[in-house]
């Protein structure tokens, strides 16, 4: 397949999921021989960006003011006729605007990467909205996505192509973590020996689930640890104020960002998501069921589609921290080779369908129906 250049454009390149999948695709462009450009307005992931070989241009791309968007889309024309761009590939809303109107006056291809839900609290925001729904193909990162963007779009389901997010199991794998790095994270954490580990991965902030976690810890009897991973600097100390109201004390502890997610996850007996509005989909999810963990999922959003109950883990009702309680000491009573037969299943179910090798593969197949 030959590919023209290809121009993703996002705000910034700092972490998160957006930015993680943009330097995936950019990857998969040039292993395919294509050039892989990038607009946004720069960030710490810029260097890494680069360093695959990609080419990064500096926009203001953050900018959501209608004069910076139509600035913006000058630029965006300018340099898809320079570098003589094909395709289009918008990731994010105010950027998408300036990349559907430079699209118009180039006649590059204009794709987008549907990637969350989007609220509508003030007038005017489905309109905003709704350039992520025109593309000439439309990503979807999950099934729940693809029917939101038709339910809210009235968009053409031949031009919409679910393509799930990935998590790389050359990286999470069990396999490959060494014990000095479990040991390493185990001392700086404080975790007593021999004590079942309940872990939530998620910036910490209110619709993410935390508050839900500490009261179902709260039900749990003595024993069991809860560890809070990521971070949330404003959210933090309201955390910090509950968990002391409901006398958690040591059996909680908030670690904060952390580097080596996989040796994480791995300590972790249990596995939680815990949101309580809808998941577009759900990557730590998937990055604990590619270490094995068994997983228990608010059951709303995209983790329905990757924890299969009683299969690759188990599902509760959103918000509802008495049946979270419940759901953890049953599945803490498990013997432990049932635990471990749950945990090797949720890695197979990711080697199925949800590396990061078949999320490139798609990604390029939709380029490839444009090119």
């Amino acid at each position: 397949m030959s590919l023209p250049p290809i121009l993703q454009v996002l705000p910034s390149l700092v972490a998160g999921g957006v930015e993680r999948g943009t330097l995936e695709i950019a990857e998969a462009i040039i292993a395919a021989g294509g050039r892989a450009l990038v607009a946004s307005a720069g960030g710490p992931l810029v260097g890494p960006l680069e360093r695959l070989g990609a080419t990064h241009v500096t926009l203001p791309l953050r900018t959501k003011s209608p004069l910076g968007i139509l600035r913006n889309a000058g630029a965006l024309a300018r340099l898809v006729e320079r570098e003589r761009v094909g395709i289009l590939h918008a990731r994010s809303r105010a950027p998408a605007w300036s990349a559907l109107l430079a699209a118009r006056r180039t006649g590059a291809h204009f794709v987008t990467t549907y990637h969350g839900t989007y609220n509508e609290g003030l007038p005017g925001k489905r309109l905003y909205n709704s350039v992520m729904a025109r593309g000439e193909r439309v990503i979807a990162i999950s099934r729940f996505i693809a029917d939101h963007i038709q339910a809210r779009h009235g968009t053409d389901p031949a031009r919409i192509r679910v393509i799930p997010r990935g998590v790389d199991p050359r990286r999470f794998d069990p396999a490959l973590v060494p014990p000095e790095r479990l040991a390493a994270l185990r001392a700086e954490w404080r975790l007593p020996a021999g004590a079942p580990v309940v872990m939530l991965p998620a910036r910490l902030t209110r619709w993410k689930g935390q508050g839900v976690f500490l009261e179902a810890l709260a039900r749990l009897p003595p024993g069991p640890v809860g560890v809070l991973v990521g971070d949330g600097p404003r959210y933090r100390p309201v955390l910090e104020a509950e968990a002391a109201r409901l006398g958690l004390g040591p059996r909680l502890r908030l670690v904060g960002h952390v580097e080596d997610m996989p040796a994480a996850l791995l300590l972790a007996d249990l596995v939680l998501h815990c949101s309580i509005e809808p998941e577009a989909f759900g990557r730590t999810v998937i990055e604990a069921q590619a270490m094995e963990r068994p997983v228990i999922a608010a059951d709303l959003g995209g983790p329905r589609e990757t924890v299969e109950e009683g299969v690759t883990g188990w599902r509760v009702p959103p918000g509802d921290p008495a049946a979270l309680a419940a759901a953890i000491t049953a599945a803490l009573a498990l013997p432990a080779e049932r635990r471990a037969a749950i945990g090797a299943a949720a890695r197979a179910a990711v080697l199925r369908g949800n590396t990061t090798a078949a999320m490139q593969a798609a990604t390029l197949a939709v380029y490839g129906e444009l090119a």
